[in-house]
């Protein structure tokens, strides 16, 4: 006898794990780069990019999937371009959720990469530097290892947070059943119907991966803190 109802359906499930693996991975990227960017140069309005960057995760969801909308839609230059000669639009396409979940889960992994690579010692890079070592090179064998514990511990929560996302991804991809319905729109459909069960169903599978997620993260960092330099 299944726990679960006959209404039950898997795909919100694989769907939302799917956006949130492609968004971490997006945010992961950009995150790294940004936050090398931010902690080693002095630049001309890096505060005020730093503040722009960490603007999704203050701003209300929906006023961020409005900003993908103007940005991305089919009315402005670049959605308009795409549609037009590849017929291709993000609005109301899972591809949409990942960019809407990756720009609010962007600062959670920025701020935590650049706080790493602020607190990484530059005298191992500079011995780096003194062997022949290049920048990039320099940067994969030594800078990079040394946040990247921080920088696992932001993408986790960054996982997490684009596997929660709402707001933004309604607005920019939108409900539909079997296409675009991830965990959290499943959810709030089935309360909004009066399927009880079904919701609690869902909610029950968000609270599973979450917290597996947080003791993972949290099982990482402590192993890795605790092992010697």
């Amino acid at each position: 006898m299944s726990l679960l109802p006959e209404t039950f359906n898997w795909f919100p499930v694989f769907l939302s794990l799917k956006v949130a693996l492609f968004a971490s991975l997006i945010a992961l990227l950009l995150g790294v780069g940004l936050g090398w960017l931010l902690a080693r140069k002095n630049f001309f309005g890096r505060g005020l990019l730093e503040a722009i960057l960490m603007l999704p995760l203050v701003l209300p969801p929906t006023v961020v999937g409005y900003a993908i909308l103007v940005l991305g839609g089919r009315q402005s230059a670049l959605g308009g371009w795409l549609y037009r000669y590849f017929d291709y639009s993000i609005i109301f396409n899972w591809h949409g959720a990942v960019i809407a979940s990756s720009v609010v889960a962007l600062p959670l992994i920025l701020k935590t990469a650049t706080v790493a690579f602020r607190n990484t010692d530059k005298t191992l890079e500079a011995a780096s530097f003194t062997l022949g070592q290049s920048c990039f090179s320099t940067f994969i064998r030594i800078t990079l290892p040394l946040a990247w514990p921080a920088i696992l511990g932001g993408c986790l929560l960054a996982f997490a947070r684009a596997m929660g996302e709402f707001g933004a991804t309604l607005m920019v991809a939108g409900s539909i059943p079997g296409k675009t319905e991830t965990l959290s729109m499943a959810i709030y459909n089935a309360s909004q119907s009066g399927q009880d069960s079904l919701a609690l169903s869902y909610v029950a599978i968000a609270a599973v991966v979450s917290i597996s997620i947080l003791l993972i993260s949290n099982r990482y960092l402590e192993r890795n803190t605790a092992a010697p330099l």
